[in-house]
């Protein structure tokens, strides 16, 4: 009995020994275990369908970011000319975010919005979704892959006063594309926006207290009177949000922007089309 006894404490050791070793050099958690996507689906999307996106639409950012609090993201569209179906809005999210969606896009009917850019904060390695929404009434997904941290959390660039007096100051800018005028053909333009976009979770470096969320959530672009674009927006859009697109000019006289922040804020500003550049 003794030697039994010995033989099975001996077993019984070897195992707890072999699980403790396994522990130890078994492989940390694939992004899989624990995925946000399927309950982002759900709460973002009411559950709907997703579809393949690679042809429909496409999104590039760093692999491995330099700076967390300023990701640049780009989204283009990728239907084909023969395509008759249009893309009527963009959903950015980014899934380890605290609040995962980032951006709404509606594209004005008109517009023929191809491409936009912006910069986002990234605050873990993460998945990053785009999902449109076509005239068929589907939506089509396509995803990357981000490494980057502390984003959300990342200090404003600029202290209180200077974020204070460049408060809702707008500009816009338009690029000529090669052969083609200033009001006419596809364009490109940049809409800058002063506003420090706190997330809710960046610390005052002096009181050491939280800084409340406090950003722009609404965007609407027109030409004349036709939209162009339209952004709903949240806490990982950057700080002085910065908006990049092209768009199919209509020979309008005029641009003009409106800004809404969550402090009810409301920013407006025109330009005339040949002075784009102020």
């Amino acid at each position: 009995m003794p030697g039994r006894r010995f033989r099975l404490f001996f077993v019984a050791s070897a195992l707890c020994s072999a699980i403790v070793l396994g522990a130890q050099i078994a492989p940390a958690a694939t992004p899989g275990a624990n995925d946000p996507w399927p309950g982002l689906v759900q709460d973002i999307f009411n559950n709907r369908p997703m579809n393949d996106g690679a042809e429909v639409i496409g999104i590039e950012m760093p692999y491995r970011a330099e700076d967390a609090a300023i990701v640049p993201v780009t989204l283009r569209t990728r239907l084909s000319p023969g395509d008759n179906r249009r893309v009527l809005r963009i959903t950015l999210v980014i899934d380890q975010n605290p609040a995962p969606m980032a951006a709404k896009f509606e594209l004005g009917p008109d517009a023929n919005v191809t491409e936009i850019s912006t910069r986002v904060r990234v605050n873990n390695y993460t998945d990053v979704h785009a999902v449109a929404e076509l005239s068929d009434g589907k939506l089509y997904m396509t995803k990357t892959y981000v490494k980057a941290s502390g984003g959300c959390s990342a200090p404003a660039a600029k202290n209180a006063v200077e974020a204070k007096n460049r408060l809702g100051q707008m500009r816009y800018r338009q690029f000529a594309r090669s052969g083609q005028g200033p009001a006419s053909g596809t364009r490109e333009a940049q809409i800058m926006i002063g506003h420090p976009s706190h997330s809710g979770l960046q610390m005052d470096q002096v009181t050491q207290l939280y800084i409340p969320a406090f950003f722009v959530n609404e965007l609407r672009l027109w030409q004349d009177d036709s939209l162009v674009l339209a952004m709903e927006g949240g806490i990982s859009i950057s700080e002085d949000p910065n908006i990049r697109f092209t768009y199919a000019s209509n020979g309008a006289k005029r641009f003009r922007a409106e800004a809404r922040d969550t402090e009810g804020h409301v920013f407006q500003k025109e330009w005339n089309v040949e002075d784009s550049g102020m």
